[in-house]
């Protein structure tokens, strides 16, 4: 897993690491969300060991790729090609959302500016995902509610955690995390105090239905 590619980069003289996490980890319910964010541990502390043998290592947490492999998007379309109803868990359910294209900017973005030990996390828009419903099946498409899925399925996400928040910066792409202390150094470009709170897709701006269609017309 985290630690093997950890392993791997120092052993072969990798000069960059960025683990890639999402809004799950973030008060994690779930054995993915816990998954990603003991990874991001692994990976933010593996810099003791990693930083002065010229390997560092980042983390970048974001939330769902339209269109990426088993985006609901994709089961959604499904779906309505066969002409079954939509399965949704819950009508108030909301959810950070971004383009591929974007989450790879984030990914340059995050490698360009990292010196290692920070977590990035910009901050996306969200959007209802009975919208996203009617937008891939219509606005009278059957919908079909089956509640929240068993194993921690949350109704909304969170980026930017309630013990994140004294330590969270604002920089380009979004919030910079800091590590709680760096035992090997470093030289973190920091960034201006955020003066926010938890960053969640129930209070997060959102996205216009006509702006997630758009997106969601570039999504094959």
């Amino acid at each position: 897993g985290t630690q093997n590619v950890i392993d791997a980069a120092m052993e072969a003289g990798v000069g960059k690491v960025l683990f890639i996490s999402s809004d799950k980890a973030c008060e994690a319910t779930s054995v993915y969300g816990a998954s990603k964010r003991l990874g991001e541990g692994l990976a933010i502390g593996a810099n003791a060991i990693c930083y002065p043998r010229g390997t560092r290592i980042a983390a970048l947490r974001y939330g769902n790729v339209a269109g990426s492999r088993g985006s609901v998007v994709h089961l959604w379309r499904a779906a309505v090609a066969a002409g079954q109803p939509i399965r949704l868990t819950h009508r108030e359910m909301t959810r950070f959302w971004l383009t591929l294209p974007q989450a790879c900017g984030l990914i340059e973005s995050a490698l360009a500016r990292m010196d290692g030990g920070e977590i990035f996390v910009p901050l996306l828009p969200s959007l209802e995902v009975r919208d996203l419903a009617q937008i891939i099946g219509g606005p009278d498409y059957a919908i079909e509610i089956v509640g929240l899925r068993q194993g921690g399925e949350k109704l909304h996400e969170t980026l930017l955690a309630s013990d994140e928040i004294h330590r969270a910066e604002v920089v380009q792409t979004g919030l910079m995390i800091p590590p709680h202390f760096m035992s090997w150094g470093g030289q973190i470009r920091h960034g201006l105090p955020y003066t926010g709170g938890p960053y969640s897709s129930q209070t997060a701006p959102r996205l216009a239905v006509a702006e997630m269609r758009d997106l969601l017309e570039r999504v094959p």
